[in-house]
């Protein structure tokens, strides 16, 4: 790699450390390149330009991030979140457990852990912590946690993102991430189990059995949504991304239609907000793109195939070097872009050493993911502290458990194949 890739890579940490979102240094960093080895700007910017018009299945992130700001402005949320208490608030920790099961019926409609811990997050905080049921710092703390599991199972952005730059079938990629956003919400329930008997958290009183019938249909319409985008997909009926158009058009119809929660207005200012969301998206998307045609040129991929073969690493010595490496850029850079620069690096060394591209895929939206949560700069943390009003080292403290048995779930995913792709495989994968 030459002086110049290394004058590049430098931009892009110096700029990251005054501030400047890492899109826009990325796209900095590819111009200084491009100069420095004089080469043809206008082929570095024509590759981005193709990556971004060209690829249809990027449309999706706008849809789906429509979505989810509709799901939060309506009253979805609040029905999905009054089934979600009926149907495990009575256990001890129910909150904490309704705060996990909300996330994974929500997941189904954001693709986004953001969404998820400012949408359903920010009700659900307000009444663990109303009456000082629950301390706000570990109300923020599951809400980090649980909002992980959105963008793991199905819609996914970040999987969106990973197909983008893998050239892996999205389908089977929402397909694989379906069994680990369970197996994590499990654990996840599990480890509030367990803290709450620690704790002593309250005990909610039950909401009768005969309301559950009125309770669960009032929700339907929303919880239509997963089934809409999974039967459209797997069903062979629409494509990934006319599903994401399907599911936008059943949302704004929900909320201004049928629950008549969103005013005209509030869609237009929803749409605004949305369109605000895809512009951060596409310039970071296209910043990378840009900088993998500086990746592409430096040759970066074939040089780290290389060092790893000369150290005779294994698919588990690969596969825990990258876990390690991913878990640590996590606490660091931004979860896409560590998705769109990462992975063109090593995905064909993955291939090479027989590590499936849609479990490679799993792995790595899952440890992104844990990421946007891990000290010392997880995005999450600072989004629920900041909702909490709990100082982040004592949301941190309460957070450190989940993580731990999430590194638990983790481990399982990475070393048992079967586990992620046993769903897709039943759906005719060939891998």
């Amino acid at each position: 790699m030459s002086w110049q890739f290394g004058a590049a890579v430098a931009a892009i940490v110096l700029s990251a450390l005054i501030g400047l979102p890492i899109g826009h240094a990325m796209l900095g960093a590819s111009v200084l390149y491009l100069l420095l080895a004089g080469l043809d700007m206008s082929i570095a910017f024509e590759q981005m330009l193709q990556g971004l018009y060209g690829s249809y299945v990027l449309l999706a992130i706008p849809l789906f991030i429509f979505a989810a700001d509709l799901m939060n402005v309506g009253s979805l949320s609040d029905r999905l979140l009054d089934f979600c208490r009926a149907l495990v608030g009575r256990f001890r920790g129910g909150l904490g457990h309704v705060n996990v099961v909300s996330s994974l019926i929500f997941s189904g409609m954001s693709g986004s852990a953001i969404a998820d811990a400012v949408g359903m997050g920010r009700i659900i905080i307000n009444l663990m912590t109303r009456d000082g049921k629950y301390p706000g710092s570990y109300a923020g703390a599951i809400t980090a946690a649980s909002a992980i599991i959105g963008p793991i199972i199905p819609p996914s952005i970040p999987m969106v993102l990973f197909a983008l730059v893998s050239d892996t079938s999205i389908g089977f990629l929402f397909l694989a991430g379906v069994a680990p956003g369970l197996i994590l919400g499990v654990l996840l329930m599990v480890m509030n189990a367990w803290q709450a008997r620690i704790h002593d958290y309250p005990v909610e009183e039950p909401v009768p059995l005969r309301q559950l019938p009125m309770i669960t249909l009032r929700a339907v319409p929303a919880l239509l949504m997963p089934v809409i985008l999974l039967v459209g997909i797997y069903g062979g009926v629409t494509t990934p991304t006319e599903a994401a158009a399907l599911a936008a058009l059943y949302a704004f119809v929900v909320s201004t239609v049928f629950y008549r929660s969103v005013s005209l207005r509030r869609a237009y200012e929803t749409v605004r907000s949305s369109a605000k969301s895809t512009a951060s998206v596409g310039f970071l998307i296209a910043g990378a793109l840009a900088f993998n045609y500086v990746v592409t040129v430096e040759q970066v991929p074939l040089a780290i195939r290389g060092a790893l073969s000369g150290a005779e690493l294994d698919m588990i010595g690969f596969l825990l070097m990258i876990n390690a490496l991913l878990l640590v850029l996590g606490c660091l850079l931004e979860a896409n872009a560590i998705l769109l620069v990462i992975v063109p690096i090593f995905l064909p060394t993955a291939v090479s050493l027989g590590v499936d591209p849609v479990h490679f895929g799993v792995i790595v939206v899952v440890n992104t993911m844990i990421g946007l949560a891990t000290p010392p700069y997880g995005l999450l943390l600072f989004v629920v502290s900041s909702i909490t009003r709990a100082p982040v080292k004592e949301t941190i403290r309460h957070l450190l458990p989940f993580l731990g048995i999430m590194m638990v779930g983790l481990a399982v995913i990475t070393f048992v194949p079967d586990v992620v792709l046993w769903l897709p495989r039943l759906y005719g994968y060939g891998g």
